[in-house]
């Protein structure tokens, strides 16, 4: 008989955000619940177990032609910079950092913008920078080293479904700071761990009334998992200034109520800096 795999109801290490030492166990993910998320309760950020492997290659697999309107991962794009164009309607010099095929940088540009991106993928940053027709990096970000005419050259860094990913969040916020001018923007989309749909998945989880099943060489993607109060806190500590923050979907309708009502799994926030 096999043996029985215990879960640890307490991680045992601090959390990323604060350095809080009381993270207990929010959920888990992948097959016997190898995948490990822990909770800090004092500052609410999620916290992944990476003991348990990060796995970030599949979501840089498919290259889709950014030009192409009626690709639905387009048109998630255009509402990022439909967000981002009525908060900010005059046009300046943005750096998309995890641009993926480069579809809000080809909105931007289209707009009047000076844009700039980066990718993990070469391959991808190869495709968006034909495409779009910009400068796109290839690098980790984390470990990236701006060029100087970089250092605090940007009016918007804008991170879509990225900060999720990156292990570290406060080393995150001194980079975006070294790439923004002052009281320059920082637009952010995310999941929001504490969406309802979340939420009641963990519940009826949790509960024994539904079982998740996942593939064999499931691997989890993200790092960290924020809600608006734990997103709150890593701006605070970095020198930054919420200013909106909603959820939103991919149906207009829905999308409407969740800007309202932000209650959705995906958020989208818009910050300044200092």
């Amino acid at each position: 008989m096999a043996a029985r795999v215990v879960t640890p109801m307490r991680a045992n290490f601090p959390c990323r955000l604060c350095g809080g030492g009381v993270l207990f166990l929010y959920y888990t993910l992948g097959e016997g619940g190898r995948c490990r998320y822990y909770r800090c309760v004092a500052c609410g950020l999620v916290n992944y177990d990476l003991a348990g492997g990060l796995e970030q290659e599949q979501y840089t697999r498919i290259h889709l032609d950014p030009a192409d309107d009626s690709q639905p991962s387009n048109r998630d794009n255009d509402q990022a910079f439909s967000f981002l164009a009525r908060h900010l309607p005059t046009p300046g010099r943005l750096i998309d950092i995890g641009c993926g095929n480069g579809r809000l940088l080809l909105m931007a540009k289209r707009a009047g913008w000076q844009v700039k991106g980066l990718e993990l993928s070469a391959s991808m940053a190869a495709h968006a920078a034909e495409r779009v027709g910009c400068e796109v990096l290839t690098d980790d970000f984390l470990q990236m080293q701006p060029a100087p005419g970089d250092l605090e050259a940007f009016d918007v860094v804008s991170l879509r479904h990225v900060i999720e990913h990156l292990s570290d969040p406060l080393l995150v916020m001194v980079k975006i700071r070294a790439l923004l001018r002052p009281r320059g923007w920082l637009l952010v989309e995310m999941p929001n761990i504490e969406g309802w749909s979340k939420r009641w998945v963990r519940f009826i989880v949790r509960t024994g009334l539904h079982t998740r099943h996942f593939p064999p060489d499931f691997a989890a993607g993200h790092a960290c998992e924020y809600s608006r109060q734990s997103y709150g806190k890593l701006l605070g500590r970095s020198g930054f200034r919420l200013v909106r923050w909603e959820t939103y979907s991919k149906k207009s309708l829905a999308n409407w109520l969740l800007a309202r009502f932000p209650i959705g799994t995906k958020a989208r926030a818009l910050a300044q800096r200092d």
